[in-house]
């Protein structure tokens, strides 16, 4: 039985890996394009809100976390980018495969299990999140000087938890959209609110009860508040509950893909 399991495991991870490699043969020759393709919002967001709106509330109170309001600002960048990324890359790869170049009936009738093939294109959202979200740590790194805040092992952790979250979201939104036109209003309803919610310029500990309950039901809340946990204050006053959270809605989130890869008729 053990052995069986093994090789179950062994088999998907293999098929996992073949479903990523397609993406990455495409994926590879536009790194520079995806690293950038989402530094232009949080460098405005830094240069309007950090270095424009920050250098004022400086002066009358310093933020909770960080030694200024732009670096309280900086994980939160970090965590929109890697956010936006991961979601909009993933979704829109799969329906360009869905509606338009029609190959994806073909990746259908390969002998997959579902499971491994949620978990092929995830892992592809996942490196583009994570593309771009280094672009937009050498930025916060140029501003703050401090490399070792942004590369620690807890902070590439949530990092990378927060790429599988939205990834596995845009597998699911682009199993089930059916025009692109579909897809700006998932990203205007849920990412766009989400990016201003998901306490990346605020402390969600200062809210009233009714929304902090909100602000905590988004799932990039934890990952800002981990980041900016991880970055700037000791292990003794970091957010443990974050990682499992997290981990929980990935995982729900592939169970889902999972069952919509079995289903799926185009």
């Amino acid at each position: 039985m053990k052995i069986f399991r093994a090789r179950t495991l062994q088999t998907l991870l293999a098929d996992s890996l073949t479903i990523f490699w397609g993406d990455w043969l495409d994926l590879r020759v536009r790194i520079p394009q995806v690293a950038a393709s989402g530094l232009v919002s949080p460098l405005i967001y830094i240069m309007a809100f950090g270095l424009g709106l920050g250098s004022s509330l400086d002066q009358v109170a310093l933020p909770p976390v960080g030694e200024s309001y732009l670096e309280f600002i900086l994980p939160g960048m970090v965590a929109l980018s890697s956010m936006v990324i991961s979601f909009g890359g993933t979704t829109f790869s799969i329906c360009g495969e869905r509606l338009f170049t029609k190959n994806f009936e073909e990746m259908l009738l390969f002998p997959i299990h579902p499971l491994a093939m949620h978990l092929g294109k995830m892992l592809a959202g996942i490196v583009r999140g994570l593309l771009t979200a280094g672009s937009v740590i050498l930025v916060a790194v140029l501003f703050t000087r401090d490399l070792w805040s942004f590369i620690n092992p807890l902070f590439l952790l949530l990092l990378v938890l927060n790429c599988a979250v939205f990834a596995g979201l845009g597998v699911i939104v682009g199993l089930n959209v059916k025009s692109l036109e579909s897809v700006g209003l998932f990203n205007n309803f849920l990412i766009v609110p989400m990016s201003f919610l998901g306490a990346t310029f605020f402390d969600p500990t200062t809210l009233p009860t009714v929304l902090k309950g909100i602000v905590y039901l988004l799932p990039l809340t934890y990952t800002t508040v981990g980041l900016r946990a991880a970055a700037y204050q000791p292990l003794d006053q970091f957010p443990w509950y974050s990682i499992p959270v997290l981990l929980v809605v990935a995982i729900a989130l592939s169970i889902n893909g999972a069952y919509q890869f079995a289903r799926q008729q185009d």
